[in-house]
C-alpha cells in the first residue's frame, strides 16, 4: 500500500477501508485518510485499501480524494469500512493554475485547460509539448521532426504574427521563460516530463492578459510535483523502447532501377550493386529510461527529489540524444504556517550527436542502388565521382552539450487575515558547446574543418505581489497586485579551423591545433550579445456572488527594453463574466450537474521581436557603401558611419481577443464537455520594412504596420463519457474539435513573400505568400496544368498576357488545418487497462520540396534514383525542369493512432509483497503504430524552416528526419 502504515496514537483497534466512487464503484488510488486531530495519516493503495490504527470507537478519519467532497467518517464499533466518495460535479474541486495564483475549476471565468500527469500522452517523450498532443482543443501541437530532441511546433487558436512566431508563453513553477534555444534543439528539452504534475493551458485573453506582453500566443503554465505530508514514498520507472523508420519513400530498388533508366531515356550506370541506401543509413535504435523519485514530509516540510536518465538513439545512425536530470522541490513552513517557502531547482546535462541530415538523406534517396556500400574487403567503398552516405557518416561529427540549471524560491507569508505577500525569484541558466566537424580525406578528396559555438543565456526574474482575500455571506472576491522584473542575457562566440590532414590518430574535437590553416579570411571568429529587460506591473480581481455570478478584470502594464523611448510601455486590458446556471433553482433537481456560461475579451501584447532594432547602428566597414571620399580620388577615409538610424516609435504588436463558452456535465459529471467560440485578430503588425525615407542608411527597418490584421476566430468542443459496467468493466470515450479560420486583411502589400525552396536550381524560389483574404502559411504557386506536346511543364497563364511569368501565381491552399479533431478511448477490468489516442487534422497541404528537388523524370534519366511517381506520366519529356508549382503541392491531412498502451497492474497484497513494494505495473505503448494519409513523403506531420528575412515559412518538406515508429516496454514500481 502506498504509505499504509500502522498509526498508533494510543492502543487501539486496527481499521481496514477501502475508498470507492460513489456511482462508477471504481477504486480511488491514492486517496487521503486521516485521523481527525493528528497529523497521522495513509494513503489508498491501487485497489482503494486501507489500513489505519484509530484509538477508540469515538475516532473521526478524515477523507479526502482530489475531485470529490471531503467527508468525517466515525469508525464506531466497525472494524471494517467502505467508504463511497462522492465526485465534485465535473470535477470542479479541481485546481487550475491561471497565473499568479489557482482557483477552483468551478469558479473559472477564462478558457483554460487543466492536464493532469494521468492523462499524459505515453511513450518516448523528450519535451512537454507532446504530452499536451491531441489533449486541449485548439492547441495544435506539431513534431515537425522525428529527430530526438527536435523542435516541436505549438500554436494556441492559430498564428498570430508574421514576423513575431507564434509559440506561446511557458512558464515553469512561476518562473517564465524566454524561448530561447541554447545550443539548438527544443529549448524544453531540459525538463523531465515524469517530473510534471500538471501542465494548464490559457487559451483565450482574459485568462492570458495577466502575462500582458508575453500572452498574445497564449500561455502553457507547468507545475511540478510536490511532496505529500503524512505520505512516504519511493518510486522507480523504467522503459526499453525499440524504433525503426515509420515509413521509407518509395524510391526504386536496383532491380527497377536498371529497367527505368534505359525506359526513360537515360544511360544506365550499372555497378553491380543491390543497395537499399535507406536501410543502410537507418537502424532499429534502443531508448532506455531510467528514473527514481522519493517524495513524503512531515507537518512542516514537504518534499519531492527525482533522478532521471534517458538515451536515446535516433532511426538515422550517428545520432543520440543523452539527457540526466535532477529535480528537488521542498516546501518548509514556519511562524505557525504564516510563513512558507517553496525552493525549487532542477539540473540538466544532454549530450546530442547528430549526422548531417539533409546531406545524409539528399544522397541516401537519391544515390544510384546499383552503387555497393561495401568494398570487397568488407571496407567502406569510397567513390571519387559518387557518394558513400556511410562514408559520410563517419566522416562527420555534430556534437551539442548543454548544461541547464533552473532555481526559485517563493516565500509567502500571510501579513493579516486574508493578506498574502509573495516574493517569487528565479534564475534560468544554461550554456552550451557544440563542435561541428568534418575529417580530412583523400578518396572522396575532402580538406578537414572545425566549428566551434558557444553560447550563454542567463534568465533572472523577480516579483513581488500581494493577494487579499474576502469571504462574507454571498460575497467573495479576491484581489492581486503585483510588479515583475526580468532579464534576459544571451552571448554567442564561434570560431573555426581548417585543413586537418587524412587518417589522423586524434579527433580535432580534442586537439584543435592538429589544423594547418587559421587565417582571418576562412576563420575569423565571430560573435554576439544581447540583454532584454521587461518591467511590468499588474494586478487581477475577482468577485462572486451567491457562488452563482462570477467576474474577473485584469490589467497589466509591461515595459520592454525592446522598443523604443517613446513607446515602451503597452497596457493590456481584460474581464470576463460567469453565470453558474446549474446553481440556479430550476436547475437544482435536475440531471445537470454543472452548466455554466462563460465570456470575456482582453487584450494582450507580443513583443517578439530582434534586440536593439530601435537603437542606432554604427559600422567602421571602409566601403562605398558606408563611407564617402574627402576629395575628388576615390579613397575612402576610415571612421564610422550610420549604418541604421534610431526608431524611438516602434511599438507592440496588439492581440485583441473575445471569448464566449459553455462547461456542461450531465449524470453527475459521467458525460462532461465544453463549447468556445473565440475571435482574436492581431493588428500594429511588426515587419521589417523597406523604409520610406530616402537617408535612412539600412535596406530595411522595423515598422508597425498599423491597418493590416491577421484574424483568427473559430469553434471548439471538448467531450467526454465516463462509466462502468455492472460487471466491474471501467471505460471512458472522448475528444475533441477545433475549426479554425485564418486570414490576412489590411496589408498594403501584393504579397509578403517567403519559403525559400532549397534544391538545386531551386534557390532562389518562394513558396509562401501572405495575402489580402488568404490564411498564413498560404501557398503562392504557378498552377501546374499539364504538359504540351513536346513533354514540357505547361502553367495557367492567369492573367492572359500570354507569358507565364511570376505575375500568374495563384493562392493554392494553406499549411494552417482548419479541422483539428482528437480522439480517445480507456478500457479497464481488474488489474488490466488498454488505452487508445488517436490525432489527426484536414484542410492543410502540404509543399513537397523533396520531390521538386529530386524526383521528376530528368532525375532518372540521369542516373539518379527517384519513386514511380516521378516517371509516371509518359507525356513528359525526360529533358523538362521542375521549378516551383503546384505540380508538388499535396494533401497534409491526416489521422494517426499517436498512442496505444496496454497496462497491467498487480495484486502486490495477494502477491504477498505488499509490505515492500505498494504498486506494480507493468505496459507496453505503441507510438505511431499507424497512419491513414495521402501524402506520400515520410511524414505529413512537417514544417522545415525555409524562412525569407525572418518572414515565417509553414509547410514546406525538404528532407525532413523521417518519423519513427516504437513500441515501449514500462515498468513501474511504487515501494
Amino acid at each position: 500500500m502506498l504509505g499504509a502504515f500502522d498509526v498508533n496514537a494510543q492502543a487501539g483497534k486496527q481499521i481496514k477501508g477501502r475508498l470507492i466512487d460513489a456511482t462508477t464503484k471504481e477504486a480511488l488510488i491514492g486517496g487521503n485518510v486521516m485521523l481527525k486531530g493528528t497529523t497521522k495519516g495513509v494513503s489508498t493503495d491501487v485497489n482503494g485499501a486501507f489500513t489505519i490504527s484509530v484509538p477508540n470507537d469515538n475516532s473521526v478519519l478524515v477523507v479526502r480524494y482530489l475531485g470529490y467532497a471531503s467527508q468525517e467518517v466515525t469508525v464506531g464499533s466497525k472494524t471494517s469500512l467502505e467508504i463511497a466518495m462522492v465526485a465534485n460535479s465535473a470535477d470542479l474541486a479541481q485546481v487550475v493554475v491561471v497565473g499568479y495564483g489557482t482557483q477552483n475549476k468551478r469558479d473559472v471565468t477564462g478558457s483554460v485547460k487543466s492536464v493532469q500527469s494521468a492523462a499524459f500522452n505515453k511513450g518516448i517523450i523528450n519535451s512537454p509539448e507532446q504530452l499536451l498532443q491531441g489533449k486541449v482543443a485548439g492547441v495544435n501541437v506539431t513534431s515537425a521532426t522525428g529527430e530526438p530532441g527536435g523542435n516541436q511546433g505549438i500554436t494556441i487558436r492559430g498564428p498570430g504574427g508574421i514576423r513575431t512566431g507564434s509559440t506561446p508563453l511557458f512558464v515553469i513553477d512561476g518562473l517564465a521563460l524566454d524561448n530561447s534555444s541554447t545550443g539548438g534543439g527544443n529549448p524544453l528539452n531540459f525538463l523531465n516530463p515524469q517530473d510534471i504534475e500538471t501542465i494548464d493551458v490559457l487559451k483565450d485573453a482574459s485568462a492570458t492578459a495577466i502575462y500582458g506582453a508575453r500572452g498574445a500566443n497564449g500561455v502553457v503554465l507547468i507545475t511540478t510535483k510536490k511532496g505529500k505530508a503524512g505520505v512516504s514514498t519511493l518510486n522507480f520507472s523504467s522503459s526499453l523502447a525499440v524504433s525503426s523508420i515509420a515509413r521509407a519513400l518509395p524510391v526504386l530498388s536496383a532491380s527497377e532501377f536498371r529497367k527505368q533508366v534505359v525506359a526513360n531515356g537515360g544511360n544506365l550506370e550499372d555497378f553491380g550493386g543491390n543497395t537499399d541506401w535507406q536501410k543502410e543509413i537507418t537502424r532499429q535504435a534502443l531508448t532506455q529510461n531510467y528514473n527514481l523519485s522519493l517524495g513524503g514530509g512531515a507537518n512542516k516540510l514537504s518534499y519531492y527529489a527525482s533522478f532521471g536518465a534517458q538515451a536515446q538513439q535516433g532511426i538515422l545512425k550517428n545520432n543520440q540524444l543523452d539527457r540526466y536530470t535532477g529535480r528537488i522541490n521542498v516546501t518548509q513552513k514556519f511562524w505557525e504556517d504564516r510563513l512558507v517557502v517553496d525552493a525549487n531547482l532542477n539540473v540538466t546535462n544532454t549530450n546530442n550527436e547528430r549526422p548531417s541530415v539533409e546531406g545524409l538523406l539528399g544522397t541516401a534517396i537519391s544515390n544510384n542502388p546499383t552503387l555497393p556500400a561495401y568494398a570487397a574487403d568488407g571496407s567502406l567503398a569510397r567513390y571519387n565521382t559518387a557518394s558513400n552516405p556511410l562514408l559520410g557518416l563517419t566522416l562527420f561529427k555534430d556534437i551539442t552539450t548543454i548544461n541547464r540549471t533552473i532555481a526559485s524560491i517563493s516565500p509567502s507569508l500571510k501579513i493579516v487575515k486574508g493578506l498574502v505577500y509573495r516574493l517569487n525569484f528565479g534564475l534560468d541558466n544554461s550554456t552550451s558547446t557544440r563542435d561541428v566537424e568534418s575529417l580530412g580525406s583523400n578518396i572522396p578528396k575532402q580538406d578537414g574543418r572545425l566549428d566551434s559555438y558557444l553560447a550563454s543565456n542567463t534568465n533572472r526574474l523577480i516579483e513581488n505581489y500581494l493577494t487579499y482575500t474576502y469571504d462574507k455571506g454571498d460575497h467573495n472576491f479576491s484581489a492581486l497586485v503585483g510588479h515583475s522584473y526580468q532579464k534576459i542575457k544571451v552571448q554567442y562566440r564561434n570560431w573555426s579551423i581548417n585543413k586537418f590532414p587524412a587518417d589522423l590518430p586524434i579527433d580535432p574535437i580534442y586537439n584543435p591545433g592538429v589544423g594547418q590553416e587559421l587565417t582571418m579570411a576562412t576563420n575569423k571568429p565571430g560573435g554576439s550579445a544581447f540583454i532584454n529587460e521587461l518591467q511590468s506591473y499588474f494586478g487581477r480581481f475577482n468577485y462572486q456572488y451567491k457562488d452563482k455570478y462570477l467576474a474577473t478584470a485584469t490589467v497589466r502594464a509591461d515595459g520592454s527594453s525592446k522598443f523604443g523611448a517613446n513607446n515602451k510601455y503597452g497596457v493590456f486590458p481584460s474581464f470576463s463574466l460567469g453565470w453558474r446556471i446549474s446553481e440556479e433553482a430550476f436547475l437544482k433537481n435536475t440531471n445537470i450537474s454543472n452548466l455554466k456560461l462563460r465570456a470575456g475579451w482582453g487584450q494582450t501584447g507580443n513583443q517578439e521581436i530582434p534586440s536593439k532594432i530601435t537603437q542606432p547602428l554604427f559600422t567602421s566597414t571602409i566601403s562605398g557603401s558606408t563611407s564617402y571620399p574627402l576629395d575628388a580620388t576615390s579613397t575612402f577615409p576610415s571612421g564610422i558611419t550610420y549604418s541604421r538610424l534610431a526608431n524611438p516609435d516602434i511599438q507592440w504588436e496588439v492581440s485583441t481577443q473575445s471569448n464566449v463558452g459553455l462547461d456542461f456535465a450531465f449524470g453527475n459529471g459521467a458525460f462532461s464537455g465544453s463549447i468556445d467560440y473565440f475571435n482574436k485578430v492581431s493588428n500594429n503588425m511588426l515587419l521589417e520594412v523597406i523604409p520610406s525615407d530616402p537617408v535612412q542608411p539600412a535596406s530595411s527597418v522595423w515598422a508597425n504596420v498599423k491597418d493590416m490584421k491577421i484574424n483568427n476566430s473559430g469553434l471548439e468542443l471538448d467531450l467526454e463519457y465516463k462509466g462502468t459496467t455492472e460487471t466491474g468493466w471501467k471505460y471512458s470515450l472522448g475528444g475533441n474539435l477545433t475549426l479554425i479560420k485564418n486570414e490576412v486583411v489590411g496589408s498594403p502589400y501584393t504579397v509578403i513573400p517567403s519559403g525559400s525552396a532549397s534544391g538545386s536550381g531551386l534557390t532562389s524560389a518562394t513558396i509562401n505568400g501572405y495575402i489580402n483574404g488568404q490564411p498564413i502559411g498560404t501557398f503562392f504557386l504557378k498552377e501546374f496544368t499539364g504538359f504540351d506536346d513536346k513533354g514540357m511543364s505547361v502553367y495557367r497563364d492567369v492573367d492572359g498576357d500570354g507569358i507565364v511569368t511570376d505575375k500568374d501565381r495563384i493562392a493554392a491552399g494553406t499549411a494552417l488545418p482548419t479541422t483539428q479533431y482528437n480522439f480517445f478511448g480507456n478500457l479497464a477490468y481488474k488489474g488490466f487497462d488498454l488505452s487508445l489516442q488517436f490525432n489527426g487534422v484536414a484542410g492543410n497541404k502540404i509543399y513537397d520540396n523533396t520531390a521538386n528537388s529530386s524526383f521528376y523524370k530528368l532525375k532518372i534519366a540521369k542516373n539518379s534514383n527517384t519513386t514511380p511517381a516521378a516517371f509516371a506520366d509518359s507525356k513528359e519529356s525526360n529533358s523538362n525542369a521542375a521549378p516551383v508549382s503546384t505540380r508538388f503541392l499535396k494533401d497534409g491531412g491526416f489521422l494517426r493512432l499517436n498512442n496505444a498502451t496496454l497496462g497491467y497492474t498487480f495484486d502486490t497484497q495477494k502477491l504477498g509483497i505488499n509490505k515492500w513494494v505498494s504498486a506494480l505495473r507493468l505496459s507496453v505503448t505503441g507510438q505511431n503504430l499507424w497512419i491513414a494519409t495521402n501524402y506520400d513523403g515520410f511524414d505529413p506531420e512537417v514544417n522545415k524552416d525555409s524562412s525569407m528575412n525572418g518572414v515565417l515559412s509553414y509547410g514546406i518538406d525538404y528532407l525532413s528526419y523521417p518519423k519513427a515508429k516504437s513500441v515501449i516496454f514500462g515498468l513501474n514500481l511504487t515501494f
